[in-house]
């Protein structure tokens, strides 16, 4: 029925708004339980959301804002520990459901798994926050909706390379032609192109609308409702009102047809 076999969805700031309220008050609550006076404020983390990878945005922190700091022994097993102890406040978060999963997303899941559509996910964050982010904002039912999990460190790039896209690909068997990126930042529009993902929509975030998203077929300010209707800041929607599976398969057809 449709020309898409698959649909890759990114995680955070995709699926749900995890970044502001939750993954950076995660960190904050994890630099006080080690008596760290660091606290990052909204402005300053949609600095460092430049930066793909919760390790990696501790390590640059550190070397741009504690450049003393970053000169310890042993930094790596320091910013390891930082980064589990986030983990496990960020888990806290959703279990105790104060993030959400966006407008439309639970819409758009069942539609693809009414479908027969498969579901993939790619993103730079550990499989464990996926996994209980599904359970805890989508249902228990959601997760084994999900053929395939890429995520956190199981490549040797985060994105903006590739990698992650490429093992999900590999992991569902299927060319890029076959499937449909959903991304919300600039970096994840890099990473799905550099894999082959030319049908790919972008539902920007607060942290992302001024991102570059040069080559994303669609960018629309989130998914919508029926009776929710999306801005579109990129592309077209053909008269839809909001992103179901048809608008994703003209969509598809549009960016293999060359635009």
């Amino acid at each position: 029925m449709y020309r898409f076999d698959a649909l890759i969805f990114d995680v955070d700031g995709t699926l749900a708004d995890t970044e502001r309220d939750g993954h950076r008050c995660a960190f904050n609550q994890a630099f006080a339980e080690v008596g760290l006076d660091w606290s990052w404020s909204e402005d300053l983390y949609g600095e460092l959301l430049r930066v793909t990878g919760g390790k990696e945005r501790i390590r640059y922190y550190m070397e741009r804002w504690r450049p003393t700091f970053a000169e310890r022994d042993h930094l790596d097993r320091l910013i390891a520990d930082l980064h589990r102890r986030k983990t496990r406040h960020y888990l806290e978060m959703l279990g105790q459901g104060r993030i959400p999963l966006r407008t439309g997303v639970m819409r758009l899941l069942r539609e693809a798994r009414n479908a027969g559509v498969r579901l993939a996910v790619a993103t730079t964050t550990t499989p464990e926050n996926v996994t209980r982010l599904l359970e805890c904002s989508g249902g228990a039912e959601v997760l084994p909706w999900f053929e395939v999990i890429a995520a956190g460190d199981l490549v040797p790039a985060k994105k903006p390379a590739p990698d992650i896209y490429d093992l999900a690909l590999a992991e569902l068997g299927l060319p890029a032609t076959a499937c449909v990126a959903v991304e919300d930042s600039g970096s994840g529009v890099r990473a799905a192109l550099g894999a082959g993902l030319r049908a790919l929509l972008v539902t920007v975030n607060a942290y992302t609308v001024q991102d570059d998203f040069s080559g994303a077929a669609l960018v629309t300010d989130g998914l919508g409702e029926p009776d929710l209707p999306v801005k579109v800041l990129r592309g077209s929607l053909g008269g839809a009102d909001y992103i179901d599976l048809a608008a994703l398969d003209a969509m598809h057809r549009w960016a293999y047809a060359g635009g």
